[in-house]
């Protein structure tokens, strides 16, 4: 059975489709544009089948870029083809390795149908209707906060008008009462959901750990049986240590990799500092690295990394966190 490849370059409005034959050395792809609706998705799929393709024979790629690609995932996912949706920097990556020079949407789209081609990426899955709502409900948080620390950092500049100034103070009682009311319904949604309000109770067993941040971890992590191990995990929020050396002389620090969910990332940093001074397994953990001359920003990273190894025993094991097992084991 010969596979074709269909790459989406999403953008707001429109998508770019590029379709190409698998089984050729040098695929020519066809090209074409639709509107980033649901007639574009109909229109999408009817332009494949035009060409005698049946469903089951494409393998469609697009990039993970927030919310407007989930439309057409959700559309040609449930008309029956295979879907992939990738992270951005693997296609960014395997574009400069490629050698690729046009920086165009039409371009961007075959280059995605390529990558298909090539590295066959895993089929995506939807997800559970409660965890997208609980995702959506704590990514509106979070942009809440964003808003008000930017209104709050304008109010810090002493602008020269009383006008812009009272403005601004509305704007942030407005977002403050604004983001009360986000993190009650975030609350109340979890005690409404039973195994959402039983995981994020486990979760908040580790020290370090609060109701917020539980709620934000298992929005973005979906569901943990993806991984079969806590470095996978690590490796999905962007925390995994990337080494720069070369030859004998080039030995520069490890930096992570950021190649993941960075709303995830940005929910561990305060609770990797909080269970710094409060888990003792976290506070240990840092006094040996800050006994080997560790930066402080290189223990938080690694608190960071541990949180996430604690979180992963927890969700996996379904039991609380007990810092005692864990010390008996080191």
């Amino acid at each position: 059975m010969n596979l074709y490849y269909l790459g989406i370059d999403v953008a707001k409005k429109t998508l770019d489709l590029a379709l190409c034959e698998g089984g050729a050395k040098k695929p020519k792809a066809l090209s074409k544009q639709v509107n980033n609706d649901v007639k574009g998705y109909q229109s999408a799929l009817a332009w494949v089948e035009q060409r005698g393709i049946p469903r089951d024979q494409v393998h469609v790629c697009l990039e993970a870029t927030g919310h407007y690609g989930d439309g057409v995932a959700h559309f040609l996912q449930q008309a029956g083809v295979a879907v992939s949706v990738v992270n951005p920097a693997h296609i960014k990556a395997y574009g400069k390795a490629s050698g690729q020079r046009e920086n165009t949407d039409k371009a961007d789209a075959r280059l995605i149908a390529a990558y298909a081609q090539t590295f066959q990426p895993t089929l995506w899955q939807p997800l559970p209707a409660h965890i997208l709502e609980l995702r959506t409900q704590v990514r509106h948080l979070a942009s809440l906060e964003k808003h008000i620390q930017q209104v709050k950092n304008r109010l810090q500049a002493q602008l020269p008008s009383a006008p812009v100034q009272a403005s601004l103070h509305r704007m942030l009682d407005f977002l403050t009462a604004e983001l009360k009311a986000c993190k009650k319904a975030v609350q109340a949604y979890l005690k409404q959901h039973p195994e959402l309000h039983t995981l994020a109770r486990l979760l908040t067993s580790i020290k370090g750990i609060g109701d917020l941040t539980a709620a934000r971890l298992i929005a973005e992590i979906g569901d943990i049986t993806r991984f079969n191990t806590p470095e996978q995990l690590v490796a999905f929020i962007g925390l995994d240590p990337r080494r720069h050396e070369s030859g004998t002389s080039v030995r520069k620090p490890s930096q992570i990799s950021r190649q993941g969910n960075a709303r995830a990332r940005a929910a561990l940093y305060f609770p990797a500092i909080v269970a710094k001074k409060h888990n003792p397994i976290i506070r240990a953990f840092c006094l040996r690295l800050q006994e080997r001359h560790k930066k402080p920003k290189e223990q938080v990273i690694a608190a960071m990394r541990k949180l996430l190894h604690l979180v992963y025993g927890v969700w996996k094991s379904g039991k609380p966190f007990d810092p005692t097992l864990l010390a008996q084991k080191a």
